[in-house]
Order: structure tokens, then sequence, then C-alpha cells
């Protein structure tokens, strides 16, 4: 893949510079330099992976990304706490002090300061990024707190631009360092300021129409102009704000649940949020702020004729959207649901897969009484060439990772595999 051997060269090249610019006062200081280079890389590359760059978000996909930025976070936090305490450790060997006494010292240098206030931001991000933590805040709370991290980044990057000897030793790598800042930086800009800004003032985009799906189920019609020129695919979804009614900073990830037409856009939402459960109550009229559209979720990735869709709960909306964009072949929808109440979205559904000449299985029943339709046996049995067909999964992720499992039991080649996070539907 061209991002890893973008990302190898790089890490090469600084390899090469840091072995080649020589050594720090002592033993213990140069490996914290060695350190402290390669955090600075790993922001860089952290920047490229929410950038949100279309290039790289329609062939990897946002679900993976989110999953690759959670562990080169946590691996930044480890790399970055090293270096701290390996330049404490190295000026307390250096002036033959305690470690505390040398923290305090330090703590008086500006440079050395916003090193110490960066490290403890990205603590900060870290604890409310663990599962334990994350699944007891509401997602604005999280996403706010999350926000940090551009804090976190700035005070890096400045104490790096004091203290960094290593890409001072030459004209050649004092050019590259600055590149390499100026093209994290600036996909950072492009993606998240750039695109986003000239998108919405160009589409305009409004609510059109609010539609009550059911009792805790509704969705919103987005309209704009020239939406046919926006490079929306149906599975793809979008991070949606609506200033006027939740505020600025709320914003959510939200599915496409119909195939863009170049007329509107829609999203379909259950009420397990703020956010969400106010959607009911936007007026007609109301401005809306989109980010994206987002994800590799869509029928870019499909190598077979036929099809076989699996939804779980409301991540049945990128499913139905797939189900309406599908170029010919056979479809066979498998929708999981706790009773046919639960089932967002049917009568649309039975009307697409007839339509298709496909077949629609309603899976109905909680999970812990005993129903496992998603065993390899079962799944066989419903779908007897389901090794010969493109799968598509969104659910929860209890689900999903059961139907990976079951595909990989049942010698599903990874390339016909695509899923899609519930968290992003």
């Amino acid at each position: 893949m061209a991002l890893w051997a973008f990302v190898g060269l790089n890490v090469a090249i600084v390899e090469i510079l840091f072995f080649t610019a020589g050594t720090g006062k002592n033993g213990v200081l140069t490996v914290a330099k060695f350190f402290g280079l390669h955090a600075a890389l790993i922001m860089m590359f952290q920047l490229l992976l929410v950038a949100r760059l279309p290039w790289l978000d329609r062939r990897i996909g946002m679900d993976r990304l989110t999953v690759w930025h959670r562990w080169v976070g946590f691996t930044l936090l480890w790399t970055i706490l090293t270096h701290a305490t390996l330049v404490v450790l190295g000026y307390a060997v250096l002036d033959g002090v305690s470690m505390p006494k040398t923290f305090l010292a330090l703590a008086g240098v500006p440079a050395s300061l916003l090193g110490m206030l960066a490290a403890a931001t990205v603590v900060v991000i870290a604890a409310v990024s663990m599962r334990y933590v994350r699944r007891r805040l509401r997602y604005e709370t999280w996403h706010a707190l999350h926000l940090l991290v551009y804090l976190a980044l700035g005070l890096a990057f400045v104490h790096q631009l004091l203290e960094t000897t290593t890409f001072k030793s030459s004209a050649f790598a004092m050019i590259y360092w600055w590149l390499l800042w100026i093209v994290a930086f600036g996909s950072l800009v492009v993606g998240r300021i750039v695109m986003p800004v000239w998108r919405n003032a160009h589409h305009q985009f409004r609510v059109e129409a609010v539609v009550p799906e059911a009792h805790d189920v509704v969705s919103v019609y987005v309209g704009g102009r020239d939406l046919a020129r926006l490079p929306a695919r149906a599975g793809q979804f979008c991070i949606w704000r609506f200033p006027a009614h939740n505020g600025w900073w709320q914003a959510n990830p939200f599915s496409l649940s119909a195939a863009p037409n170049g007329r509107y856009l829609r999203l379909t939402a259950r009420a397990v949020g703020t956010t969400s459960a106010g959607l009911r109550h936007l007026p007609v009229g109301t401005r809306a702020f989109v980010e994206g559209p987002y994800g590799a979720f869509t029928s870019m990735h499909r190598t077979r004729p036929n099809l076989l869709l699996i939804a779980g709960g409301v991540g049945i909306t990128p499913i139905r959207a797939l189900l309406e964009e599908q170029p010919a072949g056979h479809v066979v929808v498998l929708y999981r649901v706790r009773s046919a109440e639960d089932a967002v979205l049917l009568n649309e559904l039975r009307q697409l897969v007839a339509a298709r000449g496909g077949i629609l299985h309603l899976l109905t029943g909680r999970s812990g009484e005993g129903a496992r339709p998603f065993d390899p046996v079962n799944l066989r049995n419903g779908v007897p060439d389901i090794a010969d067909r493109d799968v598509f999964v969104c659910g929860p992720p209890a689900m999903t990772a059961a139907v990976l499992a079951s595909l990989r039991t049942l010698g599903v080649p990874n390339l016909q595999v695509h899923a899609e996070k519930f968290s992003l539907a």
C-alpha cells in the first residue's frame, strides 16, 4: 500500500539522519532524543489519519482509519512518556541530582514546560479514550474532550522546534523536516477545514423535511444547491451539525439511509442520545453543516455480481442505501432485530428487495434467547453460495464480530467482506 510505503520511507530517512547527526550529552539523552524524533513522526502520521483525506478514506474506510488512529494514539502516548522519562533521567545523571529536582528544574525552562504540558494533555486524551471511560461518556462530551489532541499537537510542535537538534545538522535535513510538517499540517487543514467550509458554502445545506419512521426513529431530508456534484455514494456517512438547534459543537456521524440522488441527502437515526433524540424537532429550513461524505463501505470495492447484505438494528441504514444503488445481481438481505416493530425502514426494504427479485429474511429475537442466526452452519444453510458473494455487514459490534468470525470459518475471501462499524452508522 502506498501509505505504508510512504511511512516506511520516511522512518528510514529519520533513522539515517538521527544516526548521522551525532550523540547527545550522554547515552541516556541520546536514547531520549531517539524516542522524541519518533514521537514527532507518530504525530505527523496521526495528523494524516485524522485529516479525513478523500483519497485515503475511500480506499481504507473511516472505520479502519479510526482503529489505526486509536492504536497510533496509544503508541504516541507511551513514546512520549518514554521520551519524557529518559530526558529527566538523562539530565539527572548529567547533573548528579535526583529526578524530582531535575523535573522541577526542567519545568522552569519554557521549551521543556511546553513538552510537559503536551505530554499531560496526551495522557488526558488517552484516559478518556479508554473503552471503560468512553462507554460512560456522551458522544458530545467525548468528542469535545478529544479535541484537546490539537492543543497537544500544537504544544508538542513548538516544543520540538525549540529543542530538536538532529535536523539542524544540514540544510537537507532541515528542509526535509519542515516539508514533513507542512505535508502533515497541510493535510489536516485541507481535509478538516478547507474542504468542509468550501462544500458547505457552495451547497448551502438545509433541512427540507423531518419524517418520523417510528416512535423513536426519525428520517431527516437535507437539501441544498448543486447536490449532484457532491461526491457521495450509498453506504457512506456524514458528520452532521445543526447549529441553530443543537449548538455548533454537537456533531454526530449518521449514515446516508438513501442513495444520493442529486436532490437531497437522507439520514435516519434512532433516539439514543441528546442530538439524535432532538432530530425529531428540527424545524424545516434549518441550516445544516455537513462534513463528508466518508467511508469505504461502498460498491466501489465490490468484486462479485451477487450480494449478501447483513444488518443489525439501525445499522440497516447504509445497507438500505446500498440496496437502492447496487447494479444487477441477485441479493439476499439478513436483517437482525429484536422484534418486527424494531425493524427500521422495513417497508422500503421489502419494496427494494422485491424490485430486485431478491430475498429478505427478517431475523427476530434477543441474542440471549438461544437463537444464533449468524453461526457458520445457519449462514451456509440460509445462503448456500455465500462464498461466491460480496458480503456487506453493518450492525452492533458484537453482531458484526460474530458475522465476521463465521465468514472466516466459511472461507469467504477477505476481499469479498466489507464491514462498517455500527458506531459510524
